[in-house]
């Protein structure tokens, strides 16, 4: 089974559709095997945006400031999700990361509009709800950073015991 690590976004919060985000990540089997609210400080998102995602390296250390800013005006909601291609299926569901390019019946699609020019003119980040892991790679290295060992959990799901029907391996 592959993992994968989405945050919910200071705007997912504030605007109150966490439990709609991840119903739908509920909805298409994807098990929830870890989940924390957490508010990191700057070590930590140089870590995960730079030393992980080399945000600084590709956008620049401006983007990365707008970014780490935004991301600490409140608490973020750290979760493992499990299941078949966690991360490509997450990835799908989300949309594009500009919300205005985003299709409608993703998350990003249904509750962000938001344009990178709109941000860009203001010198803010846009506010698109959700981080997601872009590779497997990089899922494993975002878990590893975000969650402990014994903070993530097995468990059996019914849609599990329905989907692989007594074969999992």
């Amino acid at each position: 089974m592959e993992k994968t690590l989405i945050l919910l976004k200071p705007d997912a919060l504030q605007r109150g559709v966490v439990g709609e985000i991840i119903s739908r990540f509920e909805k298409v089997g994807l098990k929830i095997v870890a989940a924390k609210m957490s508010h990191p400080d700057d070590e930590h998102y140089y870590h995960h945006y730079e030393t992980i995602g080399k945000m600084v390296s590709r956008r620049g250390k401006a983007t990365f400031d707008v970014t780490k800013e935004y991301m600490q005006i409140s608490p973020v909601l750290a979760i493992v999700l499990e299941g078949i291609e966690a991360v490509s299926i997450v990835r799908k569901m989300i949309g594009a990361t500009e919300p205005k390019s985003a299709q409608p019946g993703t998350i990003r699609g249904d509750y962000s509009h938001i344009s990178f020019d709109f941000a860009n003119s203001r010198g803010v980040t846009v506010p698109n709800l959700i981080h997601a892991s872009g590779d497997p790679k990089e899922a494993k290295l975002e878990i590893k950073h975000w969650f402990k060992d014994d903070e993530i959990f097995d468990y059996e799901t019914v849609h599990e015991k329905f989907t692989f029907m007594g074969h999992k391996k």
